[in-house]
């Protein structure tokens, strides 16, 4: 073939292949813009046609597609929301392995933890959020309380975050005869995420922070200075630490593996959660009962209770927040503005001379027990002149002004008075017993015979003497 046709062969075979490139592309675009329908700016809609019969298409520059998840959009679920929140450092070891198959084996244990976490976990993720914390530490109250906000340990700890009462005091945290925070959701969560972030900025990661948490951030300190010193690794694994801290992360690492995979949350059929709130605040502008402040949220007794476990007394100050499910505060405060009644029932009873409680509780005509719980106080003591119970009554808010204003108890309790007898006669008969006991106690020191013989004019052991034996 003449080298002299072969140009215009090509341009021929190009301007077929053209052709055919024209007719395909529209059908591939138009299925593509079914599919992605943000690249129809990048794609015309119609083509110049040219005298040979060709089109032309300009390409333009390829649309950026999202690489990263948009946590702006809001999930249905609140675990999602946890789950895109994880940023601490995973922990893998022996005991993150053991825990996790302890929870796995205890499904039920672990629903009902979910199940006392709904009305609060949604305010402790946003606090999370709003500092930039890492959403794991949503799930230590599940270790601390399991979410029991009533909890008290041995050690005075008390609360969701089971704060003991220094810790407590140190980070604002009120602890009266009226109310002790530790116990108030928003209070404690607010304290709690301020002592973690403490700690986290001290040692400048989380693993040491929840040790600190857990032992205390002096001693954890003192550990990684002692590692320091002998040229041995400062991290949570490598320190050495009371066995209750050991285990302490590991619980925490457990749950976080539980609950990040939603397989495994979906087979233990572990309780959804509306990613939505759930809790909100309404002020009582005068003192107002438990009861009152219930009836007027159309809430029972011990639901209003259960939200709001920091109040130690029947009665709520004036101007205190109540915590109660975002879908009561307008009836709340639309029942509280037609209320009528008074919003107090109680009232203070001054003790004239030292009295029992039996005794007040039967002359005001109410049950003793009532006032023993609604005072605090540990039984049927008896009361010094002066002292101030909370009582039943019409509500008289000049009575109860000034126990209003106390910090502590107004009720003292009165050392009890001595039995009168014939003092000589007693003691003589006392120390006369207590010599013949002791002689008793040489003799049966001496030998079994002697012991035999005593025992046998004076009885057989007493159970306090085996006791001490």
């Amino acid at each position: 073939m003449s080298h002299s046709l072969f140009p215009p062969l090509l341009r021929r075979f190009c301007g077929v292949c053209a052709g055919i490139a024209a007719l395909v592309m529209p059908l591939v675009a138009s299925a593509d813009l079914e599919v992605h329908p943000r690249l129809q700016t990048s794609i015309p809609s119609s083509f110049p046609t040219l005298g040979d019969g060709l089109n032309i298409m300009e390409i333009g520059p390829q649309p950026e597609l999202p690489l990263t998840i948009d946590l702006t959009l809001r999930s249905s679920d609140i675990w999602e929301r946890v789950r895109n929140g994880f940023a601490m450092t995973d922990l893998n070891d022996d005991l993150v392995l053991h825990y996790q198959q302890w929870y796995m084996a205890r499904p039920g244990m672990l629903r009902q933890m979910i199940e006392r976490s709904r009305p609060y976990l949604h305010h402790i993720v946003e606090a999370l959020e709003e500092r930039g914390m890492p959403t794991e530490l949503a799930l230590l109250p599940m270790v601390e309380s399991s979410f029991n906000p009533m909890a008290h340990s041995p050690a005075a700890a008390s609360g969701l975050w089971q704060f003991i009462p220094a810790t407590g005091r140190r980070f604002n945290l009120e602890q009266n005869w009226w109310q002790d925070e530790r116990r108030d959701v928003f209070a404690s969560t607010n304290a709690a995420l301020d002592y973690l972030q403490t700690i986290y900025d001290m040692h400048g990661d989380w693993h040491l922070a929840l040790a600190s948490y857990n032992w205390g951030e002096g001693a954890v300190k003192r550990a990684v200075e002692r590692n320091a010193a002998s040229g041995l690794p400062t991290d949570y694994p490598n320190l050495r630490m009371p066995k209750e801290t050991r285990h302490y992360v590991p619980k925490l690492q457990a749950l976080k593996n539980i609950i990040g995979n939603p397989e495994t949350f979906a087979r233990l059929n572990l309780p959804l959660i509306p990613n939505e709130p759930y809790l909100a605040t309404a002020a009582a502008p005068r003192p107002m009962d438990v009861k009152t402040a219930a009836r007027l949220a159309n809430m029972s007794v011990e639901e209003f209770r259960h939200l709001n476990p920091s109040h130690n007394r029947p009665i709520i100050k004036a101007h205190t927040p109540l915590i109660l499910p975002a879908d009561r505060i307008a009836i709340f405060n639309a029942n509280l503005a037609n209320n009528q009644a008074p919003l107090t029932q109680w009232q203070a009873y001054a003790v004239k001379s030292p009295q029992r409680i039996n005794d007040i509780a039967s002359q005001l005509g109410v049950s003793s027990r009532e006032l023993i719980q609604a005072n605090g106080l540990p039984g049927n003591v008896r009361l010094a002149a002066g002292s101030k119970l909370l009582v039943p009554g019409n509500g008289n808010l000049e009575s109860l002004q000034r126990m209003l204003g106390m910090e502590s108890s107004p009720a003292i309790i009165a050392p009890e008075p001595r039995a009168r007898g014939k003092k000589g006669k007693k003691g003589k008969a006392g120390s006369a017993k207590n010599k013949k006991s002791a002689a008793g106690k040489a003799k049966a020191g001496n030998s079994r015979a002697s012991k035999a013989r005593s025992s046998a004019g004076k009885g057989k052991p007493t159970p306090r003497g085996k006791k001490k034996r």
